[in-house]
């Protein structure tokens, strides 16, 4: 064949041939269910996935969904559907699997209905607003058969927490009895903004959805959302799935027996809710667990905005999402022996999704973990909000002798909104 012939054969050739894509039914039709700040962050990660097809797009805001389609166009030269009702677009058969990065207050609702419709689906931690939605969506998943992935990319994005978990489960420290975890928090405020209109093109009555019906506030929605109660449980839970999950794995921890939070709010030029100081007091059989927030981080790791310290019989592991340092004695020690890596390395957060939704093989932060997880950090919320300590039942899933604080564990829905 002359080179002019294998030119004109290429220009003849599908598209996904000419761009180096996937064969069609080898691809994955992924549909985006919000597609604002973190969800353009995660449309831009499955982009980088020749084998996902990006079909559809969703989101109650329409410049979102404007700059969503702008850059399906510009990566893939492609069109893509666009939804303002997430239902409509898991009404198409055309999609294998949906990406959810929604507030939190609207996790439950279409990861539900999203698993009841046939498809697979990739939800932003943390992984529900209430921990009675968490136990639904496990429901749902499992009732449908669907792999499920929380988005809590530093699980596999980064070799670090494998490198932990080996050294922690070694023995490295000893009997780990104590562990420390923090997040530096925010010193300047939202500012006050007056109530108005909601903006043209936004479809607000939708957003609030299950929540309360409240005034527009420009700080309500979009990022700030997680500052208010109606909708999120501040950086706490916006964070707590991030470090906490090297606890929990490293230590192999379900569900805490008793917990206790201290908390408050010292941004005055603000209309925010949720704490920038906090501390929450955790039990677990045979171990104490501390989560600390504030605009400073611990004496003698202040300049970690985030980290986790585990104190065992033998000596001190603290890391954070990159790095860890091993401590004896209070002083840091370089010549300890590590274990041979046991835990194999991860093809990444996204790309371990869509090669599960081939194999049908549960994901290392299936749906199960992710609520086990979550509820730890809700927990801390409720005993915060209530302002006692509260004794959890993990295997009712209930706060004992306490209606008041039981109340908190599910939500009830703004009508006509139901999660069943």
């Amino acid at each position: 064949m002359t080179r002019r012939e294998l030119i004109a054969l290429a220009g003849s050739a599908p598209a996904f041939l000419r761009s180096g894509l996937a064969a069609p039914n080898d691809r994955i039709n992924v549909g985006f269910i919000g597609v604002g700040g973190m969800g353009m962050n995660r449309l831009r990660g499955f982009l980088k996935h020749t084998d996902m097809n990006p079909v559809a797009v969703c989101d109650l805001d329409e410049t979102h969904v404007a700059q969503a389609v702008a850059e399906i166009r510009k990566q893939r030269d492609v069109s893509a559907q666009t939804f303002g009702d997430y239902r409509k677009l898991l009404a198409s058969k055309d999609i294998d699997a949906v990406c959810i990065a929604t507030p939190d207050h609207w996790h439950a609702l279409p990861m539900v209905q999203a698993a009841a419709a046939g498809k697979d689906v990739f939800v932003e931690k943390p992984l529900s607003y209430s921990i009675g939605e968490g136990r639904q969506m496990v429901k749902a998943a499992r009732a449908h058969k669907r792999v499920t992935q929380m988005g809590n990319h530093i699980h596999n994005d980064l070799p670090n927490y494998r490198r932990v978990v080996e050294l922690i489960q070694s023995g490295v420290v000893g009997k780990v009895n104590r562990v420390s975890v923090w997040k530096t928090s925010e010193v300047k405020g939202l500012g006050v903004v007056a109530d108005s209109k909601p903006p043209q093109g936004f479809d607000y009555d939708f957003w609030l959805g299950p929540a309360p019906v409240r005034a527009y506030n420009k700080n309500r929605s979009h990022f700030n959302y997680r500052y208010f109660w109606d909708y999120s449980g501040g950086m706490f839970i916006d964070f707590w799935c991030h470090i906490t999950d090297i606890v929990y794995w490293a230590l192999g921890l379900k569900a805490p027996k008793a917990v206790a939070a201290t908390g408050r709010r010292e941004l005055t030029d603000d209309n925010g809710e949720t704490p920038n100081f906090l501390e929450v007091q955790y039990e677990y059989p045979g171990l104490d667990m501390v989560w600390s927030m504030n605009p400073q981080g611990p004496p003698g790791f202040e300049d970690w905005g985030i980290g986790a310290a585990f104190q065992g019989s033998e000596g001190t592991l603290v890391t954070n999402y990159g790095e860890h340092k091993v401590f004896r004695k209070g002083k840091q020690v370089m010549d300890f022996t590590r274990p041979t890596a046991s835990i194999p390395d991860s093809p990444g957060h996204l790309r371990e999704f869509l090669d599960s939704v081939k194999s049908r093989k549960l994901t290392t932060c299936d749906v199960e973990y992710g609520h086990m997880l979550t509820k730890g950090g809700l927990l801390g919320n409720i005993a915060l909000r209530t302002g006692r300590r509260i004794q959890w039942d993990d295997a009712a899933e209930k706060i004992v002798d306490d209606k008041v604080a039981n109340k908190l564990v599910s939500r009830k829905y703004r009508k006509p909104w139901k999660l069943a």
